[in-house]
């Protein structure tokens, strides 16, 4: 090996640590709340509670199984229609943040849907470098 090359390995090998940190870093970022908080409304709104179940903190997932919790959310009277992010407060390892839900209604006996949008308040942790949702 020549000098050039290792210098090349020796470059290559710094520029891939620091991509892998820099992919670490955003992933314990409370910026990443943000998408979580979303990615897991969609997956709700797409009856997918089977994927959103992965969000939630693994405390809360030792408690009940990825099928009750799918069937429990999966099966509410209520439609989610969209989700969008609004803003969060975080210290440390604990993020709330706001999300504005717009869900649907179906109103018995009046044979018509009902719509309207809620600020949810969502308790997020970091566990393990992730940021998951704790349900209350």
């Amino acid at each position: 090996m020549t000098i050039n090359s290792s210098k090349a390995v020796a470059a290559l090998t710094t520029v891939t640590l620091l991509l892998g940190l820099a992919g670490c870093a955003d992933k314990a970022s409370p910026d990443n709340v943000d998408r979580r908080a979303v990615e897991r409304w969609n997956h709700l709104i797409a009856h997918e509670a089977e994927k959103a179940y992965d969000y939630l903190t693994p405390g809360f997932r030792a408690t009940q199984t990825r099928e009750a919790y799918a069937s429990a959310m999966n099966n509410r009277p209520l439609q989610w229609k969209s989700a969008k992010f609004d803003h969060k407060e975080c210290e440390e390892d604990r993020c709330t943040a706001y999300v504005d839900v717009t869900y649907g209604l179906q109103m018995p006996g009046a044979g018509r849907s009902v719509e309207s949008t809620n600020t949810q308040s969502e308790t997020w942790i970091r566990v393990d470098g992730e940021w998951y949702f704790l349900p209350k």
